[in-house]
């Protein structure tokens, strides 16, 4: 049992990075903030705005985006210091393994698996709609059988429905190409995404400042139709709670919930933080800094699409493109359309490239088969094999099952990272009070705690399926781990060696 809670040294990260399992070191802070944006500003921005506000919230989407950015500044701190002191691969699967054990590790490592594949689908979804309604404007279409998932949820019920279609093809599509562009290169990869950037940076600075002449203050009120609510526990009301039809929760606590989703990029920094030429001061810049671009844009275009649109009649496949298309904007339409394609594809293409890592630093440990996932390629210098599956499953997942059953997965698997993250900040400062810190937290142990009890509050906030799914994720995992990573992690080659 004590090798369970066996911690690895800061040393040994550190270490474990010469060799032919290094990667290269070629990202700086414009570069890594850039990364963070380039997730961050996409599927949540260009579609979970209309799903949310439509269903869940109204309006009142601007007071949980601010809710869920607080909860987020108080994680991207903590994540900040670990990604200072430890500039390696695996994001809060490393920063566990030095703080909490083995076991924490492999938990920690198996969630955000969860996290970077499920969202990744769900950004592919976005693409998806907005690829067809952007060759709609041509009068083109994708046939019907290979527009959409075969199945969707029913927002009245909560029940999965046929769509009478085969497959999502588009969105396998889209899966396919990032995959060989992130198998080429971290530099062409991140050469892609700050173009993409870019362009969809000018497009948003467009639909806030042009929108803004179209909004009609009669469409914010009433603001929470919804209320103001919005906490449950397994389906059941939770102090402040509330639930609709189907026993989903709505209001604005449960909007914050599933706009989590829109913020989820700023941890996957910390993911290139080995291959970030001064990681100790480049990591914590990148994280911190497209945190918080990107939470004034959110609030900002949240504000722009509920004013134009009033929040019963806005579109949850393509919300903003239509909110310009309804206002009488056709040509701006196209010019959304063109921003929320390129956002999208940057944000699909950054988890996809954080996947791998996390891989990767699982595999150095010996949780997962170290031949398969911490393979380099010879010239690309990346996880090539690891990032070529990634790519299947994501594929496979985004053509086959829908939007909103993706989204809440993901939010839950996301927090819980999140809650990890922030109570291994308090513990490293107790087991390791005199460690280099070049970026401190500050305000702990107060900054830590309030992360976790605002991620907590959050989880809270989700439907109850999500609890269910993430516990049975969980046990898939538990069960690798204890028929493979057990027996063939480091800590328990050492143990045997010395025993030897």
């Amino acid at each position: 049992m004590k090798r369970f809670f066996k911690k690895k040294s800061l040393d040994d990260l550190l270490a474990e990075m010469a060799g032919e399992h290094r990667l290269r070191r070629v990202l700086g802070p414009v570069s890594l903030t850039a990364l963070g944006i380039g997730t961050i500003i996409g599927a949540g921005i260009f579609v979970v705005i209309g799903t949310v506000a439509h269903d869940i919230t109204g309006p009142s989407i601007i007071v949980s985006l601010m809710v869920s950015g607080v909860a987020c500044i108080f994680a991207a701190l903590c994540y900040a210091e670990f990604a200072s002191m430890a500039p390696v691969a695996g994001s809060a699967y490393t920063y566990a393994s030095v703080t909490l054990g083995e076991l924490f590790a492999w938990i920690i490592g198996w969630d955000l698996v969860l996290e970077y594949t499920v969202a990744a689908a769900s950004v592919s979804h976005g693409w998806s709609h907005y690829f067809q309604s952007f060759i709609g404007i041509f009068d083109l279409s994708v046939p019907h059988a290979l527009s959409r998932a075969p199945f969707d949820i029913d927002a009245a019920t909560g029940h999965l429905t046929a769509t009478g279609t085969w497959i999502d093809l588009p969105a396998f599509a889209i899966s396919g190409v990032l995959t060989l562009i992130l198998v080429l290169g971290i530099r062409e990869s991140a050469r892609f995404n700050g173009v993409i950037v870019l362009i969809k940076l000018a497009v948003i600075a467009f639909v806030i400042v042009v929108g803004a002449f179209y909004i009609n203050p009669a469409n914010w009120t009433p603001f929470a139709p919804y209320g103001w609510k919005g906490l449950s526990f397994f389906g059941e009301k939770f102090v402040w709670g509330q639930t609709g039809p189907g026993g989903h929760p709505i209001g604005m606590l449960a909007g914050a919930g599933l706009m989590f989703f829109a913020y989820i990029g700023f941890d996957s920094v910390s993911t290139q933080a080995e291959e970030a030429r001064n990681p100790q001061r480049d990591v914590p810049i990148g994280i911190i800094a497209s945190l918080l671009i990107c939470t004034f844009l959110y609030i900002a275009v949240a504000s722009v699409v509920t004013g134009m649109t009033p929040s019963s009649q806005i579109d949850v496949d393509a919300p903003v493109a239509a909110a310009f298309k309804n206002a009488g904007l056709p040509w701006a339409h196209f010019l959304v359309s063109i921003g929320a394609l390129a956002g999208i594809t940057s944000v699909q293409m950054v988890l996809m490239l954080s996947q791998p890592r996390v891989l990767l630093a699982m595999a150095r440990d010996g949780l997962l088969p170290r031949s398969f996932f911490a393979a380099i390629h010879p010239k690309f210098r990346t996880p090539w094999k690891s990032t070529i599956l990634t790519g299947i499953c994501v594929g496979t997942i985004s053509a086959l099952l829908p939007l909103r059953f993706l989204l809440e997965l993901v939010n839950i698997g996301t927090l819980l990272a999140f809650v990890i993250v922030c109570l291994a900040v308090l513990v490293m400062r107790r087991i390791h009070p005199h460690a280099q810190r070049p970026f401190r937290c500050p305000f702990v142990p107060l900054t830590p705690i309030l992360g976790v009890l605002f991620c907590f509050i959050l989880m809270l906030s989700l439907p109850p399926g999500n609890w269910w799914r993430l516990l049975l994720w969980l046990l898939v995992g538990l069960g690798i781990y204890y028929f493979y990573g057990r027996q063939h992690s480091i800590h328990a080659i050492r143990q045997t060696d010395s025993k030897g």
